[in-house]
This record gives structure tokens, sequence and C-alpha cells, in this order.
């Protein structure tokens, strides 16, 4: 699910909700919609005039919630040594080493 950050960024700005609106050039209700429900749905061309006017890149305003992995293959990393150390010896060696 994507979430998008405007509370974040508009209060680090200090921003109000208001003047957020007046410079993005945004529907009151429609930031005020972002600020009660971060996943809800809002146009590219929303999204972009809200990064314009925060002086911020579009992409930072939006992440995966929650996170993705950052690949496949990173993933089947992560699994596989969580297994190599489920099956690790007690005294640290794998099974068999010698």
């Amino acid at each position: 699910m994507i979430r998008i950050k405007i509370r974040e960024f508009a209060k680090a700005k200090g921003l109000s909700q208001a003047k957020l609106s007046r410079r993005a050039d945004v529907d009151l209700r429609t930031i005020q919609r972002i600020y009660r429900d971060p996943h809800t749905i809002i146009t590219l061309e929303s999204l972009d005039r809200l990064a314009r006017a925060l002086n911020i890149d579009a992409s930072v305003l939006i992440e995966n919630d929650p996170p993705l992995p950052k690949t496949l293959e990173e993933s089947n990393a992560a699994q596989q040594v969580k297994e190599e150390i489920k099956f690790a010896e007690p005294d640290g060696s794998a099974p068999g080493d010698v």
C-alpha cells in the first residue's frame, strides 16, 4: 500500500494545511483528506504540486507501507541467512564443518 507523507514534510517546514493549500494550488479538502488518510488516492498532478510547494522531489513524498524488500534476490538472500543461523551448531559452525 502506498502512503503519502505530506504531513511530515509540511510540519518540518512549518506550513499549515491552509498555507500548503495556497502554495500548492491544491484544494484544502484534498490536503485534509491526505492528513486524515495518508493512503488516500490523489492525482499525480496534486502530488507534483504539493512536492513543488514543499520544494522536494515528488518521489520523496511516497513510500510503501509496509516497506517491500528491495529486490527478490535480497529477499531470498535474507531468508537463506536466517536458515543458516537457525541450523548453526552451538559453537557457531555450520553443520558438517570440520
